[in-house]
């Protein structure tokens, strides 16, 4: 049985596996496009730079727009006490900064966490959640969602988004492209038959590559939620409470009006309630969340 310090090295090692196969997929996938294209190693070049103008658009501007789509409004230190001074309390014995905290005016319970870093964070709940959990169940929750904050999962994840758009521009770009006749040709004979050979494996990976990059998109994603899970329960060194809040969380059948399949793998359990009843691992590669059994199983196992 793994402690709690114990599971958060694990899954930290875990997470940094997942995210290093994605780096060198987006590279080869833009390299195979390159030499079907003609055009090398400079298309990778291109590529790095429209992830960087891409990057630095979302670092800045992420929170803003995820928190438009969720019509969330910012917490009221009267109206919503208990959410304040919990926050406020745990954040202190994080050593963070305090998030700025809002509000989704809905009666699904649920909760995510956004921003570019510590000092910029947000943590966003429903009232449906401060509603329906007791104060020792909203700790769990606000402690899984300042982890999100102090391990910079809100950063990853907004980075891993943008790389996903980032493999999907590249391959309609690259479709495009071959469709238009726009890639150079060599004189070499040879070269133009190992570029044959690109184009058909271009071909390939330009239908398929957008679905595995969301694949391993969402397999970060749910080994970014144990992390979390794990590392909240070092902060509260209480798991049940953790567990308990996500028991009821998913026990509440009504889906989120504010969430979309966009902004559906930030919050704590699956928003859209779309997923229960999926058997097999087939099915589990589509998740944005790992089961809550898994969670709870694995809260269950920390000392």
């Amino acid at each position: 049985m793994l402690n709690v310090y114990e599971q958060v090295d694990s899954n930290k090692r875990k997470s940094v596996m997942v995210i290093v196969v994605f780096i060198l997929f987006i590279v080869s996938v833009a390299w195979v496009f390159g030499e079907a294209l003609g055009y090398g190693l400079s298309f990778v070049g291109w590529a790095l730079i429209l992830s960087g103008i891409m990057s630095f658009s979302s670092y800045y501007y992420s929170d803003k727009i995820i928190l438009t789509l969720s019509r969330a409004r910012p917490a009221n230190r009267k109206k919503d006490f208990q959410f304040y001074t919990v926050t406020e309390n745990l954040a202190m014995a994080a050593h963070l900064p305090k998030p700025k905290l809002y509000v989704i005016e809905d009666s699904a319970p649920n909760a995510f966490a956004t921003g570019r870093d510590p000092q910029h964070a947000v943590i966003c709940v429903t009232t449906g959640l401060l509603s329906k959990l007791d104060r020792t169940e909203l700790e769990g929750v606000i402690s899984h969602e300042l982890s999100h904050v102090g391990n910079y999962d809100i950063r990853l994840m907004a980075i891993v988004s943008i790389l996903v758009g980032l493999i999907t521009l590249l391959a309609d770009f690259f479709l495009r492209a071959t469709f238009w006749g726009r890639g150079r040709s060599s004189n070499n004979r040879d070269s133009n038959q190992l570029q044959l050979v690109f184009m058909a494996v271009g071909m390939v990976l330009a239908l398929l590559s957008p679905f595995i990059a969301q694949l391993i998109k969402l397999a970060i994603s749910r080994r970014r939620e144990f992390l979390a899970d794990a590392s909240g329960v070092k902060l509260t060194r209480f798991p049940d409470g953790l567990a308990r809040a996500l028991a009821k969380i998913s026990a509440d059948k009504e889906p989120l009006e504010a969430a979309n399949k966009a902004t559906a793998h930030l919050y704590i359990t699956n928003p859209l309630k779309n997923s229960h009843g999926s058997i097999g691992m087939f099915a589990k590669l589509f998740n944005t969340h790992p089961s809550v059994t898994e969670r709870i199983a694995a809260l269950k196992q920390m000392s």
